[in-house]
């Protein structure tokens, strides 16, 4: 079959899934977790969390911007041939069976934590000296910080806050006509309460049940007839005019304070004893009756996240995995010295993300150290990176940030931060107007013996050591020359009007990443013709991309083998005869987040292996400063090609997309591999040091650096 191909799947919707419908399967996916019976009983519960909060940021964003879309007078089909108001209909149709297996899930994990001893109880449930305490902390605590909310003619109904959990209760005088009123459960409490309780028996309740068990105290001449709570999830994406935008972080600022007011996207709420209550809601927010989420059990079940850290309850837990130290570095007398010598691979959370801490800490303190340059999309809330380079700034170094304040939900976290660095004294820059600037980059100046020397960190993830512990992901410490003046020319280009180089080495979106891509694919093409295969393995988190689908189909067309291994989204359509059949896709979903983004090529036996910031989805390519980047060490080919092959090989945690879109688990027969546990397996191996802290590892670097 000839590339003719393209043009015929250029407009065939049944070459496409629709990719709101395949951000589903992938929640379902992860909600899956919560049902695995061999895992700890607080683990599954973090699973129900994680699907809620999954969903809050889909509706808010997503589903949002299809309703704004609609209601514009847009209603084009997708590359799946749907129209807006059609998968509107389909997101809510699956989006209810979900929400409805979510919480069976959450009522069979509640019953086995039960048999554990540990019990949410209903308030009337407990004895009457647990019931005496809740009351107390009704009266001490709760009851100063609630203001009750009339709803009449002369009290229109309160603006709730986007994602608030509410109370709409219904209450009236005797022989009087029915009133409503509102209440805020108080976020700055605690969302779930333990109750006293002998021996062994831990018992829970939810904060809005002590407040509708209580709520008459509020309300007193008047009988209460009904209580439901609610919650609203408001369109919260942010809308920014950079072009006219005098200050970028002065916009960012106000256009947060919009998102809290946004428009009513989902209504949620208890099962009410009449319809007067939910009508009010669906009229006076505006919601479609396909908006409407009726929850049986607790409202935004994100408060698991919380409980399933409550100390005291280890053995509902996994035991910790504590990263080990790169086999390359234990040991090391200097960070820089090391890579200066070779490459160094680091494979997180598998191995520490402490290295590129104390990469950042050693530069800010290292007297030959002269400038410090570092890209910044989401760091943590006590980030010792920034800390780290605030006091590179204080101790007279060059220091240049780019602080993307743009990342969705993390905007907040990085005014802040941006702010704090330009207190230090820092050049704080905000990235390119119109683009987002996810690459992930530092690059530190040195001076030594033989003159300037360069040092570069690149990876696949953000410059956050809390969420290092958790997401998979790569990264490279390298003091190649030409990787150096890649990275110099790189913070010129997003600091100043220098147009982009002739690069080296990496490859930068949205300029030539998406063009190399497709010249590497035509590569595996070509060699498929010759009769010499063609191999591609590509690991990320999304493929949506139509061009580059489109692409994947003419070389699976011409014979050449493409393994997907992808996290979340992906629509394409796998297996289609004469199209695709020689592509597969599979997702893996276990204790870590996937989160790398690996590329392998064959290239007719001269093997390429790129890491890259990107996934290939029209956002990254197009909208986004990415970075791509080849890895050249041989035996770190070799190292991520064993990644590659085990994580293909995983037949406990890894789901083959079928042609139907729908999602099967790999086959388990024969030898058990969970790929996330081969990983820590292979890297407790390779460290091959005693069980001693982080710090007594980096011990020697930790002298240096003082």
């Amino acid at each position: 079959m000839t590339s003719d191909i393209r043009c015929d799947i250029h407009d065939s919707p049944e070459y496409f899934f629709n990719r709101e419908l395949s951000w589903l399967k992938f929640n379902r996916r992860v909600l899956g977790e919560a049902d695995v019976k061999h895992k700890p009983l607080l683990e599954r519960l973090k699973f129900i969390a994680i699907t809620s909060s999954n969903l809050d940021e889909f509706f808010m964003i997503r589903v949002a911007g299809l309703k704004h879309r609609l209601e514009s007078g847009i209603n084009k089909v997708d590359a799946a041939g749907l129209s807006v108001s059609e998968q509107l209909k389909c997101i809510a149709e699956d989006t209810h069976e979900l929400v409805k297996l979510q919480y069976r899930y959450l009522k069979n994990i509640l019953r086995e934590l039960e048999a554990a001893n540990i019990y949410f109880n209903d308030i009337n449930s407990l004895d009457e000296r647990a019931q005496e305490w809740i009351e107390n902390f009704f009266t001490n605590t709760i009851f100063p910080v609630i203001t009750p909310m009339a709803v009449d003619a002369g009290h229109p109904f309160p603006f709730l806050a986007n994602r608030s959990l509410n109370l709409a209760i219904l209450l009236c005088r005797e022989r009087g006509e029915p009133n409503t009123a509102v209440i805020q459960v108080p976020a700055v409490l605690p969302r779930i309460i333990e109750a006293p309780s002998a021996g062994e028996k831990r018992q829970f309740v939810f904060l809005e049940d002590i407040i509708k068990r209580y709520c008459a105290n509020f309300f007193y001449g008047y009988t209460i007839k009904d209580v439901v709570p609610f919650r609203i999830t408001r369109n919260a994406d942010l809308s920014i005019d950079e072009e006219e935008a005098e200050d970028l972080l002065v916009e960012v600022e106000k256009s947060l304070r919009q998102r809290k007011r946004g428009q009513a996207v989902r209504l949620e709420f208890g099962r009410p004893n009449n319809k007067q209550l939910r009508e009010l809601l669906v009229r006076t927010l505006n919601i479609e009756e396909q908006d409407i989420y009726e929850v049986p059990g607790p409202l935004d079940a994100t408060c698991f996240f919380k409980f399933s850290e409550l100390p005291g309850l280890d053995k509902f837990r996994h035991n910790p995995m504590i990263p080990q130290l790169a086999q390359d570095l234990i040991g090391a007398d200097s960070l820089f010295d090391t890579i200066r010598e070779r490459d160094i691979l680091l494979h997180h959370p598998y191995e520490s993300f402490e290295p590129v801490v104390e990469f950042v800490r050693q530069a800010a303190t290292d007297p030959k150290v002269l400038a410090i340059k570092q890209t910044l999309y989401r760091v943590s809330g006590n980030s010792p990176i920034v800390r780290a380079l605030a006091q590179a700034a204080e101790n007279g170094k060059q220091v240049t940030v780019l602080v993307e304040l743009k990342a969705r939900f993390d905007e907040e976290n990085n005014i802040l931060w941006a702010k704090r660095l330009e207190e230090a004294g820092c050049h704080v820059i905000y990235g390119l107007v119109g683009l987002k600037t996810h690459a992930k980059m530092i690059l530190v100046v040195r001076q030594e013996f033989d003159g300037i020397k360069r040092y570069v960190h690149m990876g696949t993830g953000n410059y956050n050591d809390a969420t290092a512990k958790m997401y998979t992901d790569m990264g490279l410490f390298t003091a190649n020359d030409q990787f150096g003046a890649d990275a110099s020319a790189f913070f010129n280009v997003l600091s100043g009007y220098s147009d982009p180089p002739m690069w080296n080495k990496i490859v930068v979106a949205p300029l030539g990443l998406r063009e190399k891509i497709k010249e590497l694919i035509d590569r595996e093409i070509e060699f498929a013709k010759a009769g010499q295969g063609g191999r591609i393995i590509a690991k990320m988190n999304s493929l949506v991309d139509k061009d580059i689908i489109l692409k994947l189909y003419q070389a699976s067309c011409h014979g050449v083998k493409i393994d997907l291994i992808i996290r979340g989204i992906c629509v394409l359509r796998p297996g289609v005869p004469g199209v695709s059949d020689n592509i597969s896709v599979r997702s893996i979903v276990g204790r870590f987040l996937e989160h790398h983004r690996i590329f392998y090529f064959g290239n007719g036996g001269d093997e390429r292996v790129f890491l890259s910031s990107a996934d290939w989805m029209p956002r990254n390519l197009n909208e986004r400063v990415e970075l791509f980047f080849p890895i050249e060490d041989p035996n770190h080919i070799e190292r991520i090609k064993n990644i590659i092959a085990i994580t293909l090989a995983d037949n406990q945690k890894a789901y083959i997309m079928k042609r139907d879109g729908s999602y099967r688990r790999v086959d388990k027969r024969g030898k058990a591999i969970n790929s996330q546990m081969e990983f820590f397996a292979e890297a407790q191996v390779a460290s091959q040091v005693p069980d001693i802290t982080m710090e007594q590892r980096l011990k020697p670097l930790y002298r240096r650096a003082e």
